[in-house]
C-alpha cells in the first residue's frame, strides 16, 4: 500500500508512494538503456571501420562502447524520467490537487473485492476510482 498526496499534505505514518510509483523512472531507464546501447554499438562499429583504430579495438571495442552507451543512456534518461509524473496516475491528479489522498494497493486481482471491503469497513468515506488488472513490465 502506498499513499500519494500533494506536497502540502502531511501523510504522517502513512507509507508515501516512492519514485517508482510516482514517476516513469523504469520506463525511462529502459528507453535509455536501449537507445544508449544501440548508439554505443553504432559508434563502436563506425570506429572499427577506421583502418588504424579498427585493428586495435576490434569487436571487443564495439562491445565496450555498446555497454558504456547503455550505462550512460540509462543514467541520463533516468535522471530525466524521475521528474516526469506517472502517466497512469494522471486521471487522479485533479483530486490530488484538491487535497485528496490517493491510495495505491498492489495485490492479486482475485482479492480486489476483499481489499475494497476492508478499506470501506475502516474508512466509509473512501471511494474506489478504478483498478489496473495488471502492472505491466514497462508502464
Amino acid at each position: 500500500m502506498h499513499f500519494l498526496a500533494k506536497d502540502a499534505i502531511n501523510l504522517g505514518n502513512l507509507h508515501a508512494a516512492n519514485l517508482l510509483r510516482r514517476s516513469v523512472l523504469i520506463h525511462g531507464m529502459v528507453i535509455g538503456l536501449i537507445a544508449g546501447g544501440v548508439t554505443g554499438a553504432l559508434l563502436g562499429f563506425l570506429v572499427s571501420l577506421s583502418p588504424e583504430v579498427g585493428a586495435a579495438i576490434g569487436m571487443g571495442g564495439v562491445l565496450v562502447l555498446a555497454i558504456l552507451g547503455a550505462l550512460v543512456g540509462t543514467w541520463a534518461s533516468g535522471m530525466i524520467a524521475v521528474s516526469i509524473p506517472n502517466t497512469r496516475l494522471k486521471r487522479f491528479q485533479c483530486a490530488i490537487d484538491r487535497g485528496h489522498i490517493l491510495l495505491l494497493v498492489a495485490g492479486p486481482v482475485r482479492r480486489v473485492g476483499e481489499i475494497c471491503n476492508l478499506i470501506r469497513a475502516h474508512h466509509p468515506e473512501a471511494q474506489s476510482r478504478g483498478q489496473d488488472t495488471q502492472i505491466p513490465a514497462f508502464p
